[in-house]
């Protein structure tokens, strides 16, 4: 990305200076910013005092004696520690980073204001119910408390950019959900990347390459455990040319979660275990927090910006959350009356009129960028935002655009006492669509796909941009929340998730025809806890730590039955065959498989793929794992042949070529000792700070980043941390949670930095290398367990 130099080496002269007058007169300017967390604070807007218990982790316990202070603390307390955080993400969601910044984000924010998020959430906000306005504005009263009673000591990013910040708002909390909600739901970047790969290798080889799931995927919810029945019929179809068309369908989510029944652990109670997977920042997208008053009792993870508990457990149940995957965006080719300038838009026989909207983005240190966003029937016109040519003009169609009432989800399932409430708080859940698995105190468990998934015709699968003129194509509804996947205490007596496919093809209905990733992590799963009839929550911490590669063991062989050419080669083979299928950092073996891997994917598909189209497919790699262990079953297979040679190549040419690529690529970059190839000096994290991460000024990088450290784990690990080229970790496992029914004082939780975004707070990296090593810390929930572990109390007063 071009960078933003005016503003950076003002920034690096500024932070420069900071460091020299914090150097010259101790930690004064340094410690400034950084929050209260003991003694007495005047915050005006509360009617009663709210105490606010952190631990030896800066993790709070906000205890209340109203709802509306336990929300207006939440705000605030969130502000102490992340308000840069929350400044940035909701000028990310609402196309506002221009503001700041420059010129350098006007191409984002026209994404975003097409895609037009912030939109949304004024339309949920206007039909928004009574009590989920008090909690938003109380939490946004709270915030900005917190913003007018520092003035001067807020986090030196809003000095280094010359930031004041605008009030706090109902609406920046929504436009966070939709952020998230676009994260989870890209389903238009496959239909691009499929239409691509029609054109350019016909059906046949685009049903290989892109297979719709692993076989041997785990089902959550198989036939016999529902009482649905029939068949869809699909087929596949390409509509229009994809030629030229480009996209980045690489996708940066997953989770896992499971809960197992009181008849399969040690205490004679469930157990409940999440840990969630985004994209990596510094500081995390997490917040740990506690929540007591009024009607809530609650702890867990929350998001900043947001009130409430996301992802945790109250007095009564606990539950956990991975992403459903559910099929819930469709592009529509529209005819237009005029594609350069276009007034209308054809919809069986008839023409409409196109809606538009005027956006204008203000521009830092330049000229304000004005532009039309176009609607059809089915959504925003797209082609600009997604390099689309213009002469096939598409729209976006999207479950969000009917609007969102997961803020009222959230409200009643952090209220929820039982299986039968937490269902009916989950038929409110629309975007964002997720498998909640689901324990509580009484032995409980079950499972609930919860989401607004659309009803498509049977001729219409979602894989493919389809013709939106005639009519053919239109969304029959959504399927009916009492008619989506659940379990109660299922015969199993566990129900794991990890973003494997949740029905057969029984189901009545199409949740999605491409589920994005293969079931080896939920198939591992899956199999560690049917072998364990006695669970203890040191179990939960092995699983959730698992480096072990199902697909590592079914590729293995094929590697070492190579013959090697050279002592080199047969020292790497040695490595291999040693390895005991675990990507932990200190491994070698793993280095050599995965980087031999990939060379192998590259060297197959060199010649059935152009490079362009190569490098996306490449960069969506939990697609082509077992389409690869498939192939290798093959090894007379054309696509193992070189078109660039007189002879026919075969697999195990490919296997020994890609072995000579492997250890000349790691040579270059670890060095000829093999001994020193260990996974994590190739495969590391370096938590990144927005914007000054990236910034291209080695000061501020060093400044605001975390250090680079080795990490265990791949994609297709229970542990998951995945990776850009050349493995530098991009998202995986956010956090993990681990919740004890029979006794909730002992949930273990960890974060993936530390509670604080301050910069050079104590608590801003304390988590890393724990998270690292897979280490966990206790987050009390009684108020006697809290006040032990207690070190710090600061009480709000009005």
């Amino acid at each position: 990305m071009k960078r933003v130099r005016h503003w950076l080496i003002r920034g690096g002269l500024i932070m420069l200076a900071i460091l020299i007058i914090a150097a010259s007169a101790g930690t004064w300017l340094v410690r400034r910013p950084w929050p209260q967390v003991e003694g007495t604070i005047s915050a005006p807007g509360l009617v009663s005092p709210v105490q606010v218990m952190r631990d030896q982790w800066g993790v709070p316990q906000i205890y209340a004696q109203s709802e509306h202070d336990l929300f207006f603390a939440q705000g605030y307390v969130h502000a102490q520690d992340r308000l840069w955080q929350m400044e940035i993400n909701r000028r990310y969601g609402s196309g506002t980073l221009s503001e700041i910044i420059g010129e350098d984000t006007v191409g984002f924010d026209r994404f975003m204001r097409t895609l037009g998020l912030r939109r949304v959430a004024e339309q949920s906000w206007a039909n928004m119910d009574d009590e989920s306005r008090l909690i938003l504005q109380a939490y946004a009263d709270g915030v900005n408390a917190y913003v007018a009673t520092h003035n001067g000591r807020l986090p030196l990013e809003f000095t280094i950019m010359g930031v004041d910040p605008e009030p706090w708002t109902p609406i920046d909390s929504i436009v966070w959900g939709n952020v998230l909600s676009l994260n989870m739901g890209l389903n238009y970047y496959v239909e691009l990347l499929r239409m691509r790969m029609i054109a350019s290798v016909g059906t046949e080889a685009t049903e290989k390459l892109l297979p719709i799931s692993d076989k041997d995927t785990p089902i959550i919810v198989p036939t016999e455990l529902n009482s649905y029945n029939g068949l869809q019929d699909i087929s596949f179809e390409a509509f229009v040319d994809m030629n030229g068309w480009q996209n980045n369908p690489a996708l940066s989510w997953g989770s896992n979660n499971w809960v197992v029944h009181g008849s399969r652990t040690a205490s004679g109670k469930p157990l409940l275990a999440n840990d969630t997977h985004l994209d990596f920042a510094m500081p995390s997208v997490w917040y740990e927090n506690g929540l007591h008053g009024g009607r809530f009792n609650t702890a867990g993870f929350s998001l900043p910006g947001v009130p409430l508990i996301i992802l945790g457990h109250n007095q009564n149940i606990a539950w956990g959350i991975t992403n459903l995957d559910p099929d819930v965006q469709d592009l529509y080719i529209e005819k237009l009356d005029d594609v350069q300038n276009p007034t209308q838009y054809e919809f069986m026989g008839e023409w409409h009129d196109l809606d538009v909207i005027q956006e204008t983005i203000i521009v830092n240190e330049s000229d304000p960028v004005t532009l039309n966003v176009y609607f059809t029937r089915h959504g925003p016109l797209v082609n600009d935002i997604f390099d689309l040519p213009a002469d096939e003009p598409m729209s976006l169609r999207w479950t969000l655009y009917d609007g969102s009432e997961v803020f009222t989800a959230i409200i009643q399932l952090n209220k929820a006492a039982n299986w039968d409430e937490f269902r009916t708080s989950l038929q409110y859940w629309d975007t964002l669509s997720q498998n909640f698995v689901y324990a509580d105190v009484a032995g409980n468990i079950g499972y609930q796909a919860a989401g607004r998934v659309p009803i498509r015709v049977p001729n219409h699968q979602g894989i493919v941009p389809v013709p939106g003129w005639t009519g053919e194509y239109e969304w029959q509804g959504f399927i009916p929340f009492d008619e989506l996947p659940r379990l109660f205490n299922p015969p199993a007596g566990f129900v794991a998730t990890a973003n494997n496919k949740v029905v057969d093809d029984n189901y009545p209905y199409l949740i999605a025809y491409d589920w994005y990733y293969p079931g080896y992590r939920a198939r591992h799963i899956t199999d560690l806890l049917a072998a364990n009839d006695q669970a203890t929550v040191a179990d939960m911490q092995n699983i959730q730590n698992e480096t072990y590669s199902l697909p590592a063991e079914a590729l293995r062989p094929y590697l070492l039955a190579i013959e090697p050419e050279n002592e080199r080669q047969a020292e790497a083979l040695a490595y291999l065959e040693a390895w005991d299928l675990r990507f932990d950092r200190d491994s070698i073996g793993a280095t050599i498989y995965e980087v031999w891997y990939l060379w192998i994917v590259h060297n197959t598909l060199l010649d059935v793929l152009d490079e362009e189209l190569l490098g996306n497919y490449e960069s969506y790699a939990n697609k082509f794992t077992p389409m690869m262990i498939e192939l290798m079953a093959e090894p007379d297979h054309a696509w193992f042949d070189d078109a660039n040679t007189p002879e026919k190549e075969t697999r195990d040419d490919v296997l020994r070529g890609s072995l000579t690529n492997t250890l000349d690529w790691i040579s270059e970059r670890r060095g000829e000792n093999m001994n020193e190839w260990t996974w994590g000096s190739l495969h590391t994290i370096t938590f990144v700070h927005a914007p000054f991460g990236r910034s291209g000024i080695p000061l501020l990088e060093r400044i605001f980043n975390s250090q680079t450290i080795p990490l265990s784990g791949t994609q297709m690990s229970v542990n998951v941390a995945w990776y850009d080229e050349p493995f530098e970790v991009s998202y995986g496992t956010a956090q993990r949670m681990i919740v004890d029914m029979a006794d909730l004082d002992n949930m273990l939780v960890v974060n993936s930095t530390g509670q604080s975004g301050q910069l050079f707070h104590t608590h801003r990296e304390d988590m890393i290398e724990a998270w690292q090593t897979g280490q966990y810390h206790t987050m009390p929930f009684t108020e006697s367990a809290v006040n032990t572990n207690t070190v710090s109390t600061l009480t709000l007063t009005p």
